[in-house]
């Protein structure tokens, strides 16, 4: 049979390529590890719709903690110890600080949030907006708008005439609301209150993975200090885009963060109680006669080890948001390719046996040293995320938290509902899902502590001087 001189050359390029893709191929180190594969679908077939984290962490208890999975096509790396996360996503930040595409957040508007923007100038612009207001030493300022706002939520729990958590969230809402943009809330039927309970729906339900300041009128705010910033320069249409998103940002992140915290303390409280009375003993001994500030912080430590501990238990953002391969990488010897969807699983490093004891168990006095009873248990660093990524308002949350908890312990009696028959409900310990993650609806009883207690927030819940 003769061949003509093109299909012998063809027939030699088809050779010399499959020779040097096999010789590629071979040289690779291997993909990590993880569950059996269907053809062409990949992992679709057993991807978790729900509850992602616990599968995924039981899964690296057979696979380690560096898994991998794929899905019509697309490489997932999910990350399920400190250590890796640490090592990647922090030491090795310059190859995995970028996205992927969020395109159902796009699509509703979240294009100019920073916590999804690709790596690159404008997110480098945007963290640096956030970070210099969001320092652990500049946000030392916010914290008499904190202390009023937890007044204010306690008054909201002693009078009870509403659900808890409405409280819970008006009190984060007001108090990012009053950070980021200068409104301070101080009435029930404010008009921003059920435009922001509807954004962060939206925002949490999205799937797992203009005015002037001239007349000197605004309260200082987040906003109010960038804009002044920016006076007397010519503001582009980026630069406007970037001063909303940015102030967007810490809004949506603040609220919706906190307040699944504050109802995952609420529920430990239901199935702990003995947390409660030790953290009740504390402010009893310590203060009594007024509400907690922030000058106590030192003398209330076991308030300190439950905020850490809800912290811990629960985080709320479980899986993080996902970061992306820039390069191809090799990590103890395994192949990570180019444009890997990488998922720091925070629920399962904070799970991690290896580092927590009983991990599934509430127990503020892990974090105690061991000559006083504890395990020296280390801060649930996979909470707030990793490297340049990690949450630039991750001080404010923690203080948020803590001012929160210890004036709920100072104040009322957390106790389980009970049932037409007064039998007491014991509420599942179950978590929705989504970006960020809240334990699942359930119902509780909340009263004052005293009368003297009631006169107390009475007298400090009054209108703030701030």
């Amino acid at each position: 049979m003769a061949f003509s001189v093109n299909t012998v050359a063809l027939l030699a390029l088809v050779f010399l390529l499959s020779a040097y893709l096999k010789r590629r191929t071979t040289k690779r180190p291997p993909l990590p590890p993880g569950p059996p594969a269907d053809p062409f679908i990949g992992h679709l077939r057993i991807m978790p719709s729900d509850q992602q984290e616990l599968v995924f962490h039981e899964w690296a208890k057979t696979y380690g903690d560096v898994m991998h999975l794929k899905v019509f096509g697309h490489d997932i790396i999910v990350l399920d110890s400190v250590q890796a996360a640490t090592e990647l996503l922090e030491k090795r930040s310059a190859l995995y600080s970028d996205r992927p595409n969020f395109t159902v957040y796009t699509t509703m508007g979240w294009d100019h949030n920073v916590a999804f923007f690709p790596y690159g100038r404008r997110f480098r612009k945007h963290r640096k907006l956030l970070q210099s207001y969001l320092s652990q030493q500049f946000t030392v300022k916010f914290r008499p708008i904190q202390e009023f706002n937890a007044r204010y939520l306690a008054k909201g729990l002693v009078e009870n005439t509403r659900d808890f958590k409405y409280y819970i969230s008006r009190y984060t809402i007001s108090v990012i609301m009053r950070i980021a943009y200068g409104h301070q809330i101080l009435s029930d039927d404010d008009e921003y209150m059920p435009l922001v309970e509807n954004v962060a729906y939206a925002q949490n339900n999205g799937g797992p993975p203009g005015g002037t300041i001239a007349e000197g009128t605004a309260e200082r705010s987040f906003l109010r200090t960038q804009m002044e910033s920016m006076s007397g320069k010519d503001l582009t249409d980026e630069d406007i885009q970037d001063l909303k998103g940015s102030a967007g940002v810490l809004f949506a992140a603040g609220f919706d963060t906190t307040s699944s915290s504050l109802e995952t303390f609420v529920l430990a409280l239901l199935h702990h109680p003995d947390v409660q009375k030790r953290g009740q003993e504390e402010f009893d001994r310590v203060i009594g006669d007024r509400l907690p500030t922030f000058e106590d912080y030192d003398a209330l430590p076991y308030a300190g080890r439950v905020t850490m501990e809800v912290l811990r238990w629960h985080p709320s953002a479980p899986l993080g948001v996902p970061h992306r391969a820039m390069e191809d990488d090799i990590y103890r010897g395994m192949f990570i390719p180019k444009g890997a969807i990488i998922i720091p699983n925070a629920k399962g490093m904070n799970l991690d046996g290896n580092v927590y004891t009983k991990p599934t168990e509430f127990n503020p006095d892990r974090f105690l040293r061991k000559s006083e009873g504890g395990n020296e248990e280390p801060p649930p660093v996979a909470t707030f995320g990793f490297g340049r990524r990690i949450c630039p308002g991750r001080h404010l949350a923690a203080t948020n938290l803590w001012i929160a908890v210890a004036t709920i312990f100072a104040t009322v009696n957390i106790t389980k509902a009970k049932d037409e028959g007064g039998n007491e409900i014991t509420p599942e310990i179950i978590f929705e899902s989504g970006v960020t993650s809240r334990p699942k609806a359930f119902s509780c009883n909340i009263v004052p502590r005293s009368e003297k207690m009631i006169r107390i927030v009475a007298s400090e819940s009054k209108n703030p001087s701030m």
